[in-house]
């Protein structure tokens, strides 16, 4: 099968799987992802290489499918080896897709798992994901996953975690949208991966920075 013909199901299957999501996982950030970890890929020179090209973009589009934080049904959580093993996409490169999906979550270096770095087209899927979490759109992304489990904005008396946990992490216990910035969104520009990632996370963690000091001023009504 075509390249172009498996990236079109890919990108249908995403569409599907994603419907219903609220928008700060939603099918346009794995267009995002993707155009980003495929820009990352070029800046690291991987492009010469069809075959890291090819999996670069399968892993960015089928990265979250099968999100723990969304999953609806058990079986959602097959659904991406299914779809390559239906496309007959051969054993090696979807062993490195599966690789590289699975070891990518934030929850993961936070349990100290960290299989994949060896993979060179692991670093850009995982700082394109990353790079989405911050800025200006991650900001908004933040938000909108807040607004979606009814978080409250900020708390003063509720501080952010130290030292989490893959468990506190992935716990669904009372947290604030502000704290998530401290306990996870500042601390991503020193986990990227590639010279690449790192050049684009110095400008959206500072505009992350210069948001929450602003952020702060008004709620205390300095602003």
């Amino acid at each position: 099968m075509g390249a172009a013909t498996m990236r079109k199901k890919a990108e249908e299957l995403v569409e599907k799987a994603m419907k219903g999501n609220d928008a700060s996982h939603d099918a346009s950030h794995v267009w995002r992802v993707r155009d980003l970890a495929m820009s990352l890929a070029r800046e690291e020179g991987l492009s010469s290489n069809s075959d890291s090209m090819e999996i670069v973009e399968l892993a960015a589009l089928l990265h979250d499918i099968g999100d723990y934080k969304y999953i609806r049904d058990p079986s959602e959580a097959t659904l991406v080896e299914n779809f390559l093993d239906d496309e007959g996409v051969e054993e090696t490169k979807k062993v490195k897709i599966l690789k590289i999906i699975n070891g990518m979550g934030f929850k993961d270096e936070l349990s100290g798992q960290t299989l994949c770095e060896s993979l060179p087209e692991f670093g850009v899927v995982q700082d394109a994901d990353r790079l989405d979490a911050i800025g200006a759109i991650g900001i908004a992304r933040c938000f909108t996953f807040g607004g979606s489990r009814n978080r409250v904005l900020h708390d003063p008396e509720i501080k952010p975690r130290t030292e989490l946990t893959k468990e506190q992490y992935m716990k669904k216990e009372e947290q604030t949208t502000i704290n998530h910035f401290h306990e996870k969104l500042l601390k991503l520009k020193k986990l990227m991966k590639t010279e690449a990632g790192k050049r684009r996370a110095e400008k959206r963690h500072e505009f992350m920075e210069e948001f929450l000091k602003q952020f702060h001023e008004e709620w205390n009504g300095r602003a």
